[in-house]
């Protein structure tokens, strides 16, 4: 859910949950709820670190993870699937507003809430950080804690300008023993991974099209302040990186970006992609209103013999020439739950991690589809 539904007429409010419990089950649906209240919550505390009274095991040794940026994403996302995983996890919580800290540690039984995020740096019992707090701070944060000797979770976008990048991948390089981990959580949902199986049987390059209606946010929106980058990276991201899932790092580039954007606009972009193999996108993203259901995603891609739309990552049909197949999930399935855990569990067992490459490659594109609709220019990216 986006947007302040607290402040919506019951009834608004009613056939809004009974929707969400249709889309994404009753839990789902009620840390959503929970959720919009947490982000309005008051209670602070003073000085820079809150102890939780609450918490009967602070040195649990398997209280390993922190969670950096506190707002309803962290909530409803980060926090709800690893507390399914492991209800006892969390060692720490932190956000400059100390009532977004408090209210997460508390809710999740966290050991302690900062307002500092150099207490989760110096906690020797931390192992992995998620950090989920406003754009322009992910790569700081991310840098910090590679440095001290913590694995990152870094929601997107991992960098909002080249400078951060170029930072982010030293210390990557320097401290190889920390592993990072990128926030884009679609590549992992089930029907996408079916999709790529069923694409990869298939030669030659793609045609592909993405139609967004994304969530209205005003003007006024942090989103929109030039340091956070906008809603190409901190929107769009999404589906430049998924796009780049479909074509493969090995055939993307270079590749040619043309926007068809009007002048001046903050959330509706348009932009066409031409890759290395020939491959074409197409992506559309709007936000011109209200979106009752959330963000609707509809993908249409033709590979071969393949002819395949993915709907909201709950609806995959594909036509193989004359054999059509359709598979429909109970729920839809963005991936959250999927890569959330990953991060979680590859941390854990020393291993795996995202390539430096792709790392790179994900965000010079997000970085130059920026520039393209910024300035309204085609932009070639070798």
């Amino acid at each position: 859910m986006s947007g302040d539904y607290t402040q919506a007429d019951f009834l608004f409010k009613v056939r809004k949950a009974v929707r969400y419990i249709g889309l994404y089950g009753l839990s789902r649906t009620l840390v959503k709820i929970k959720g919009q209240y947490h982000i309005k919550a008051t209670a602070g505390f003073n000085g820079t670190r809150w102890v939780n009274p609450g918490c009967k095991d602070p040195d649990a040794a398997s209280r390993k993870v922190a969670i950096i940026g506190c707002g309803n994403y962290s909530f409803s996302n980060i926090a709800y699937y690893l507390a399914k995983r492991d209800p006892g996890f969390l060692r720490a919580t932190c956000d400059t507003q100390a009532s977004r800290a408090l209210s997460l540690c508390r809710a999740y039984g966290g050991s302690y809430a900062a307002t500092d995020w150099k207490e989760i740096a110096e906690d020797p019992q931390v192992k992995t950080v998620f950090i989920a707090s406003n754009h322009a701070s992910h790569a700081e944060y991310a840098v910090a804690c590679i440095e001290a000797g913590k694995h990152v979770h870094i929601e997107k976008p991992h960098v909002v300008n080249q400078e951060q990048l170029d930072r982010l991948l030293a210390a990557i390089r320097r401290y190889p023993q920390s592993k990072v981990f990128l926030g884009f959580n679609r590549p992992r949902s089930r029907l996408f991974r079916e999709l790529q199986e069923v694409l990869a049987r298939e030669p030659g390059p793609l045609m592909i099209n993405w139609f967004i209606a994304g969530h209205e946010i005003s003007d006024d929106h942090w989103y929109f302040d030039e340091k956070e980058g906008g809603r190409v990276l901190g929107n769009l991201s999404h589906w430049t990186d998924l796009t780049l899932h479909l074509v493969t790092l090995e055939k993307a580039f270079p590749c040619t970006i043309i926007p068809a954007t009007p002048v001046g606009a903050k959330s509706d972009f348009m932009v066409s992609i031409i890759f290395a193999d020939q491959s074409c996108a197409s992506i559309t993203f709007s936000a011109k209103g209200p979106t009752f259901e959330g963000v609707r995603e509809v993908l249409n891609v033709h590979k071969g013999n393949v002819l395949a739309n993915l709907a909201d990552f709950q609806n995959l049909t594909c036509e193989v020439i004359e054999r059509k197949t359709k598979k429909m999930l109970r729920y839809r399935d963005h991936g959250h739950e999927a890569n959330i855990v990953h991060s979680m569990v590859a941390s854990e067992e020393e291993e795996g991690g995202e390539a430096a490459s792709y790392i790179d490659a994900t965000a010079r594109f997000f970085l130059a589809i920026r520039q393209a609709t910024d300035s309204g220019e085609k932009v070639v990216l070798s």
